[in-house]
C-alpha cells in the first residue's frame, strides 16, 4: 500500500537553518556542509527533482551549473564537466550510492541503463572537476553520485506511468509514441530488516542522425568534382563509403578517388528503443548507526551507441551484485559487474560488408571501370560517366527493407569479424572492493585520543576487469599458446587525507595524498591541498590544488579489432610491440598520396615520377606506447547563503587545468612486401614509398597512443538559488569554459569539444494555485568546434525550452504532470555525427511519492 503519510502540498518554509545544514558527501567523502566543502560540488534535492520538467532526474542533470550533457541517443546520454567531451566520456564516474555503474570493457556508463528509476532517486551530487585524489577511478573531469531511498524511511508502494510522442515534424520519419512505467515497492519487516524492488520498462524511437555532409568534398578536387559530383563523397550519416572504402582508379588517363556507395544510418539500423531496469536490495541494521546492504541491479536494452562508430546495442545486458557496510567509522563495499554485448552490431562494418558481401571491392571496381569507359565513349561527361558507371557496378545490389536484405543484415550481425561481418561479441566482468575508515572518529570515541579540530581518513581499493576475449575485439596478449584464456587488467589504490579546523574552527584545512598501482604501470600518486575559510558560517572561500591520472581503459590498452581493413590495437606493448616503430603516419600518407594524384592529373608526370618527388612526405610515426593521462588542477571558489533569512544561495568558482599525454588514437600504416610482410629493417625510403603508394603495400593499424600536446584550460561559473516567498524557487546560473592554448599541437589531443558559454534559467512552484504547480527550464550555449573520429566541424549553437505543469490529489497521493522536453520543438545535435534531438511531449502520472 502507499505511504500512510501523503507529503503536503506545499512545502514548508525553509529556515535559515535548514538551509545552512544541507549536506553533501561526494566532495570529501564524509557528510559536510554544502556551503562548506572544499570542491566546486552540486546538488539536486528532492524538491528540484519533483519541480524539473525534464523527462526523468538524468536529464534533469543537464541543467545543472558546470555540466555538458551530449545525446548520442534518446536512451542513452554522456555527462561531462569543464571541457574535452566525448561520447564515451571516461574521464567523468557516475556512482549510484558510492558504486560505479559503468560497462567494464567500454569503460564508462552507458546512460542510466544500469542506475535508478525516478520513483528510488532521493538526490544527486555533481563534482564538477577533477576528484580523483580521492576517488581514482579516472575521475579526472568529475563525477556523479545518485543517492537512492533507504526503504527503512521510505516505504510503500509507487507506480508511474509516462506516456509521449516525439519526431513531430521529423522530415525523416513520422510521429512516434513513448512510454515508460516504473514500480517501486519498500517494506521494513522490523526494526532491523527491510527490503526494497523497482522496475522500470521503457519503449520507444530513438533520435535519428541524419547528417549528410560531405567529410571528403575536395577527394577529387584535382579533377574538378566536388559535391554530388564527387565520386569519394562520404557524408557524416552513412556509411561503408570512408577512407578504406575508397579506391583510386585509373580512367581516361587520370586518377579519380572512388568510394563504394554504402548506406545512410537509417537503412542499417533498428531505432525501435527499450530499456529494461530493475533492481533490489536487503537492508539489515546491526545496530541503529550501522547497516549492511545488498543490492542486485540488472539491465537489458537495445538503442544506438557511440563511440568512434555508431553501434546497433541489441539484447545488451548489465547486470551488478554489490554488498555494503555502513557505519559511523567504516564504510566498505565490495561489487561485481557483468557485461554481455548480446546481439550488437558496429553500423560502419555493417553497412561496408552489406556492400562487399553483394560484390567484392576488386570486382566492383572493375565494372565501375568498364561502365565509366563505356559512358564516355558514348559521349557522356566525366560527372555524367562517374554516376553511369557506380549505376552499373551497384546493379543487383541488396535494397533496404528487401527481405534479402534483412536476411543478409541479419547474417553479417552474427559474424565476429568486422572484415567480414560486424558483430559486437564482449563478455566482461569488473571486481571492485574498496573500504574507508573515518579514524578521527574512531580515535575520539576511544577516549578522545584525537582532538575535535582535527580529522583523519584513510581509504584502500582495488579492481580487477576480467574480458572473455572473442578473438576479434579481444585477445589475451599474455597467452600466446590459448589466446582466449581469459584476460585481467587490475589497478590497487589508496588514500590518506588529513584535516584541521583552526582559528575558531573559520579555517579548515585538509590535505590528501592518494597512491594508484596499475598493472603495466608503475605507481602514480596524486595530491589534494584544500583549504575553506569560513568568517561566517553563511560566507564561505574556498582553494583547493590537485591532480589526478587516467589510466587506459580495457579498449584503449587491449583492443584487437580487424574493422574495415584496419586493424585497431590496444596501446599498450603487449599488444602493438613493433607497429610504432616501423609505421607511417596516415595522415603523411594521404597526404603523399594526394601529391601524386595531383602531379600524375595535374602535372605531367608518371606514376612513378610522382612518387619519387613526393616521397619526402612520409612521416615516420613519432609516437609510442601509451602512459596514463594527467591533470593539474586549480581551483576558487565563494559560496554563499545571502539575504537576511538566507534564501539567496550563491555559489561561484574559477578553475584552471594542465593536461598531458591525452590517450588518442592515431592511424598508421606499415609498408609491407607482396607477400604482406613488413618491409626489413633499413629498407630504403623509395622502396617504402613505393610499398606505401598502393593500398596492397600498407598494413593499416589505428593505434592508442598518447598526444605530445600539453593542453590549457580554464573557466568558471555563477550559480543561484533563490526560494521566493509562496513557495517558489527560482535559479538562473552561467558556465564559462575555455581552451586557454595547446603547446607541441600535435593534432592528437582530444577535441575539447565544449561551448564556451552555456546559462540555464529555472522557475517552479509546486503548488502555485489549488495544487496545480509548475516548472520551467530554458538553456542556451554557444556553437562550438567539435572534434572527434568520426567528423570535425562547429556545432551551431542551439537552446532549450522545457516545461510542465503538474496536479496533486492528496488522497489517493496521486500526482499528474504534463511535460515537454525542447517545447518548441527546434531541431538540434549536441555534437556532430550524433542524432537530431527533437521535443518529447509526455504526461506523467504518480501514485505514492
Amino acid at each position: 500500500m502507499a505511504q500512510q503519510n501523503s507529503r503536503p502540498l506545499r512545502q514548508p518554509a525553509l529556515t535559515d537553518t535548514t538551509r545552512l545544514g544541507e549536506v553533501v558527501v561526494a566532495a570529501s567523502k564524509v557528510e559536510e556542509s554544502i556551503l562548506q566543502s572544499p570542491v566546486t560540488v552540486e546538488k539536486l534535492t528532492a524538491r528540484q527533482l519533483r519541480l524539473t520538467p525534464a523527462p526523468s532526474f538524468f536529464e534533469a542533470i543537464e541543467h545543472v551549473k558546470g555540466v555538458q550533457v551530449i545525446t548520442p541517443s534518446l536512451g542513452f546520454k554522456v555527462i561531462n564537466a569543464r571541457g574535452f567531451s566525448n561520447t564515451t566520456n571516461v574521464r567523468f564516474v557516475q556512482l549510484v550510492d558510492g558504486i560505479d555503474n559503468q560497462a567494464p570493457h567500454i569503460g564508462g556508463p552507458i546512460g542510466n541503463v544500469l542506475g535508478p528509476s525516478d520513483l528510488d532517486i532521493q538526490a544527486v551530487e555533481i563534482v564538477p572537476g577533477t576528484a580523483a585524489a580521492l576517488y581514482g577511478l579516472n575521475a579526472i573531469n568529475g563525477l556523479a553520485n545518485f543517492s537512492t531511498k533507504n526503504p527503512f524511511r521510505s516505504e510503500g508502494l509507487s507506480l508511474q506511468q509516462k506516456v509521449g510522442v516525439n519526431h513531430i515534424s521529423d522530415p525523416h520519419t513520422g510521429a512516434h509514441a513513448f512510454a515508460e512505467t516504473s514500480v517501486r515497492y519498500a517494506k521494513a519487516l522490523s526494526p532491523k530488516l527491510a527490503f526494497k524492488v523497482n522496475g522500470t520498462y521503457l519503449r520507444g524511437y530513438d533520435w535519428m542522425a541524419t547528417d549528410q555532409t560531405d567529410i571528403n568534398p575536395n577527394g577529387n578536387a584535382t579533377t574538378g568534382l566536388f559535391g554530388p559530383d564527387n565520386p569519394a563523397r562520404d557524408p557524416v550519416s552513412s556509411y561503408g563509403n570512408e577512407s578504406s572504402n575508397r579506391s583510386n582508379l585509373t580512367l581516361g588517363g587520370k586518377t579519380y578517388q572512388v568510394a563504394r556507395t554504402g548506406y545512410q544510418e537509417q537503412d542499417v539500423v533498428d531505432y525501435r528503443l527499450q530499456t529494461v531496469r530493475y533492481d533490489a536490495a536487503l537492508h539489515y541494521k546491526l545496530t541503529p548507526t550501522a547497516e549492511l546492504v545488498y543490492t542486485y541491479r540488472g539491465s537489458n536494452f537495445d538503442n544506438v551507441y557511440q563511440r568512434s562508430n555508431r553501434f546497433q546495442l541489441t539484447n545488451y545486458h548489465l547486470q551488478q551484485h554489490a554488498l555494503q557496510l555502513t557505519t559511523p567509522v567504516v564504510q566498505a563495499r565490495a561489487y561485481f559487474t557483468q557485461e554481455n554485448t548480446g546481439r550488437s552490431y558496429n553500423l560502419r562494418s555493417m553497412a561496408e560488408n552489406l556492400d562487399r558481401s553483394f560484390k567484392p571491392d576488386a570486382r566492383w571496381n572493375q565494372d565501375y571501370t568498364a561502365a565509366w569507359n563505356a559512358a564516355t565513349q558514348a559521349g557522356q561527361t566525366v560527372a555524367q560517366a562517374h554516376a553511369a558507371a557506380r549505376t552499373a557496378a551497384d546493379a543487383g545490389r541488396l535494397q533496404p527493407g528487401t527481405p534479402a536484405f534483412q536476411q543478409r543484415l541479419r547474417e553479417l550481425a552474427d559474424i565476429n569479424n568486422w572484415d567480414q561481418g560486424a558483430a559486437l561479441r564482449v563478455q566482461a566482468d569488473l571486481l571492485h572492493a574498496e573500504g574507508q575508515v573515518n579514524v578521527g572518529e574512531a580515535l575520539r570515541r576511544n577516549g578522545k585520543l584525537l582532538p575535535a579540530w582535527a580529522d583523519v581518513l584513510v581509504g584502500l581499493d582495488h579492481r580487477t576487469y576480467f574480458i572473455q576475449p572473442d578473438g576479434n575485439y579481444f585477445i589475451n596478449p599474455e597467452r600466446g599458446e590459448d589466446p582466449y584464456s581469459t584476460l585481467t587488467y587490475g589497478k590497487t589504490g589508496g588514500f590518506v587525507q588529513a584535516g584541521a579546523r583552526v582559528f575558531q574552527e573559520k579555517l579548515r584545512l585538509t590535505a590528501t595524498l592518494r597512491a594508484d598501482k596499475n598493472d603495466y604501470f608503475t605507481t602514480r600518486f596524486n595530491p589534494r591541498l584544500t583549504a575553506v575559510y569560513s568568517p561566517t558560517q553563511r560566507h564561505n572561500f574556498r582553494v583547493s590544488y590537485q591532480s589526478g591520472y587516467r589510466f587506459p581503459s580495457l579498449f584503449e590498452g587491449f583492443s584487437n579489432v580487424n574493422s574495415g581493413q584496419v586493424k585497431r590495437i590496444g596501446g599498450l606493448r603487449v599488444m602493438s610491440d613493433g607497429v610504432f616503430e616501423n609505421s607511417y603516419l596516415r595522415s603523411s600518407i594521404d597526404a603523399f598520396s594526394a601529391a601524386i594524384t595531383r602531379d600524375v592529373n595535374t602535372g605531367g608526370l608518371t606514376r612513378s615520377q610522382a612518387i619519387a618527388k613526393n616521397q619526402g612526405t612520409l612521416v615516420k610515426n613519432p609516437y609510442t606506447y601509451l602512459k596514463p593521462e594527467h591533470i593539474k588542477s586549480l581551483e576558487l571558489g565563494y559560496k554563499a547563503a545571502l539575504l537576511p533569512d538566507g534564501r539567496l544561495l550563491a555559489d561561484v568558482d574559477f578553475y584552471y587545468n594542465t593536461y598531458r599525454d591525452f590517450i588518442a588514437q592515431v592511424e598508421a600504416y606499415v609498408p609491407v612486401n607482396a607477400a604482406g610482410q613488413p618491409l626489413p629493417t633499413g629498407t630504403d625510403l623509395s622502396t617504402i614509398a613505393t610499398a606505401l603508394s598502393a593500398r596492397a603495400g600498407q598494413a593499416r593499424y589505428r593505434l592508442w597512443t598518447n598526444s605530445q600536446s600539453q593542453v590549457y584550460n580554464y573557466g568558471g561559473s555563477l550559480g543561484l538559488r533563490y526560494d521566493v516567498a509562496g513557495g517558489y524557487l527560482a535559479g538562473a546560473n552561467v558556465t564559462y569554459t575555455r581552451l586557454d592554448r595547446t603547446e607541441s599541437a600535435d593534432g592528437l589531443e582530444d577535441g575539447f569539444n565544449t561551448p564556451r558559454w552555456a546559462y540555464n534559467l529555472s522557475l517552479g512552484n509546486e503548488d502555485v494555485y489549488k495544487r496545480f504547480g509548475f516548472g520551467l527550464n530554458y538553456r542556451w550555449q554557444t556553437r562550438y568546434y567539435s572534434q572527434t573520429f568520426l567528423v570535425t566541424g562547429y556545432v551551431p549553437a542551439y537552446s532549450t525550452l522545457d516545461a510542465q505543469v503538474s496536479y496533486t490529489v492528496p488522497t489517493p497521493n496521486l500526482r499528474f504532470k504534463l511535460g515537454a522536453s525542447n517545447l518548441l520543438n527546434q531541431y538540434y545535435v549536441s555534437y556532430l555525427g550524433g542524432p537530431s534531438v527533437g521535443g518529447l511531449y509526455y504526461l506523467q502520472v504518480t501514485y505514492g511519492l
